[in-house]
């Protein structure tokens, strides 16, 4: 029998140019795709008659699937507190009011899915959820639908405008403070010789941390830095299509999807050496600081050999966070909260924990294959 999974992301109903949309879209089309489960995407503000509900996003809009007794809850950890700091307006003065929130919200579901190990040491030292209730299921994406031939990157290349011979160093992200788009900049100012294009805006406006401060950047840009502002999906792909080097030097990141995304073009990818990338991308990623972006920027475009040693490990990313190998195990994690909820019920009354919901099975192992 089919399972029925009521998967929900407010970003359906607000703003989508984010990473937890993309997230979002990407797993609920690959469980889509499978015959054994049956995806209700969204109805906002109402319970559903399913068998689980999966929710992406901590607004009130879920609050009536999360509370809902029928049905066990699975909730995506996209956000813990640290990542609001440098994201949105005044984040470090009401981050403690945030992270009580979390708290409440990750607590009251059966099963939370960190996005990284770095997630999950979050949800349970500061947030205390339960380890037993946490599965690590990194963020994936189907990757067959980013596979770029010559011939796709010759014709995007024509379509945006860029010389054949441009070295074109492409970001993706809102323009905010943690994601270090001054260093864009600075490396732009630097390297005339490159040509840099960031894909993104300012989505939340006004509540943006340093709104005025990046508006300014993005005004007075050098010539050879280019700001797309938002873009639908399919033209963020065109833009990877016609890169030759991906760029992220953000100072926190869970498990961006943008970084995926690069790795299944066959891009390189050059990132910040932060810790978040210890057990998702490793040496994978050409890893830097401040100091050494625009020596890595250089090398690729200098050296023919390295710049092909990095787009294979990129393939390596690929290979590894494709989402098929993500729903088969999501469906296996549905599937026994469903079989645990059954055995409960037949057994007749049972304990509850102190977040509301019942005790469940030991932790599973917390990885994909790597």
């Amino acid at each position: 029998m089919s399972l029925v999974v009521n998967m929900a992301s407010e970003s359906d109903v607000s703003v989508q140019g984010h990473g937890v949309h993309t997230a979002y879209v990407e797993l609920a089309t690959a469980l889509e795709r499978r015959d054994d489960v049956s995806v209700v995407r969204g109805r906002y503000g109402e319970r559903v008659d399913c068998g689980v509900y999966h929710l992406h996003t901590l607004g009130t809009r879920v609050w009536r699937k999360l509370l809902d007794p029928r049905a066990p809850t699975v909730v995506s950890a996209h956000v813990v507190p640290d990542s609001l700091v440098g994201s949105l307006r005044g984040a470090r003065w009401w981050r403690p009011a945030a992270r009580l929130y979390m708290r409440w919200f990750y607590r009251r579901a059966d099963t939370v899915l960190a996005v990284s190990g770095t997630v999950a040491r979050a949800l349970e030292s500061e947030l205390g959820v339960d380890p037993d209730r946490i599965e690590v299921l990194y963020n994936t994406i189907d990757m067959a639908a980013y596979r770029t031939t010559t011939q796709d990157r010759i014709a995007a290349r024509r379509e945006l405008g860029f010389r054949d011979d441009a070295f074109v160093v492409l970001g993706v992200g809102q323009v905010q403070p943690r994601k270090r788009v001054d260093l864009v900049d600075r490396l732009a100012r630097e390297h005339p010789e490159m040509t840099f294009v960031w894909v993104g805006g300012i989505p939340f406006k006004h509540l943006g941390a340093d709104y005025g401060a990046m508006r300014s950047l993005m005004d007075d840009a050098p010539d050879n830095l280019v700001f797309t502002d938002m873009l639908p999906h399919p033209e963020v792909r065109r833009y990877l299509q016609a890169a030759d080097v991906f760029c992220l030097p953000a100072e926190q990141e869970n498990h961006p999807m943008c970084i995926l995304e690069a790795a299944g073009v066959g891009l390189p990818v050059v990132a910040r050496d932060i810790p978040e990338y210890d057990d998702t991308f490793g040496d994978d990623v050409l890893r830097c600081r401040d100091e050494t972006f625009g020596e890595a920027l250089v090398h690729l475009r200098e050296d023919e050999t390295a710049y092909r040693t990095w787009a294979e490990r990129s393939r390596r990313i690929a290979d590894r966070f494709d989402s098929a190998a993500a729903a088969e195990r999501l469906v296996g994690i549905y599937r026994e909260l469903v079989a645990a909820r059954v055995a409960r019920s037949e057994a007749g009354p049972h304990r509850r924990d102190g977040g509301g919901r019942s005790a469940r099975r030991q932790r599973r192992p917390a990885t994909l294959n790597r």
